[in-house]
């Protein structure tokens, strides 16, 4: 909940005047060889999406509901996030599941909604620090996966996950390069087993949690790690697109 629509036009030209600077980064974005998402507060998509529809800069919705209408008063539906610019949606943050009480089922629901509706998810899935010293990363990321897609759910494009440990997020904490390669690396596994092998290969597997420009380079080397899903260090543009700049092998 940062950046209204003025520090939000802000950031859009900052932004972009900073990627001009960077050579190698501007190659990547319009050569397609760097996929840039930004996910605003939603009363801030459609400037985001004005200010960089010139560039190659995606946008996404940081929520949606699973209905496209109705009487669901502050929510917002794919069909609107589409209108106003939107090609991604985030799906299952934590933030949604621990302070919002949104349950696997609703995850699923709205998983369902985004591929009904052309919208890419990014399903975020993470054990809480209890979990993990109980040693259930693993248990807690296969049920939140499997529950998001259920037995019917198929999507039509790549597959996007974020693995964002709960207890990394906003603390400092970050996941360690090899913790967060074995849990990226389960997710692919789980991918492979629940779709097919290509469908795992394709897949795009996320590390989210305190990422910064000092460690993205060292969480980006890892072999199934494919990207960052990055939550403070993004406010400020010179550090989101140092991030970036990590990225680009």
């Amino acid at each position: 909940m940062n950046l209204g629509v003025g520090e939000t036009r802000s950031y859009a030209k900052t932004l972009i005047e900073l990627a001009s600077r960077k050579k190698e980064l501007k190659h990547a974005l319009f050569a397609g060889d760097l996929e840039l998402i930004l996910f605003p507060p939603g009363i801030s998509i459609y400037i985001a999406y004005t200010e960089l529809k010139s560039t190659s800069v995606a946008i996404g919705a940081q929520n949606v509901h699973w209905e496209p209408k109705g009487a669901y008063t502050g929510e917002i539906s794919v069909p609107m996030i589409v209108e106003a610019g939107c090609r991604y949606a985030l799906v299952g943050h934590s933030e949604r599941r621990h302070v919002f009480g949104e349950t696997i089922d609703m995850t699923s629901k709205k998983l369902a909604a985004c591929i009904e509706g052309g919208v890419t998810p990014m399903l975020c899935i993470g054990e809480t620090e209890t979990e993990r010293k109980q040693g259930l990363t693993e248990k807690v990321l296969f049920e939140q996966f499997e529950g998001a897609f259920g037995n019917k759910i198929v999507p039509t494009g790549n597959i996007y996950i974020a693995y964002e440990p709960v207890w990394a997020i906003g603390t400092g904490n970050t996941a360690t390069p090899d913790d967060a390669e074995s849990a990226c690396r389960f997710v692919r596994e789980k991918i492979a087993e629940r779709f097919d092998a290509e469908t795992s290969r394709k897949a795009r597997i996320l590390y989210g949690g305190s990422v910064n420009p000092e460690n993205a380079e060292e969480l980006l080397s890892q072999n199934n790690v494919d990207g960052v899903l990055v939550g403070g260090a993004s406010l400020k543009p010179d550090a989101f697109l140092s991030i970036a700049s990590s990225a680009i092998r």
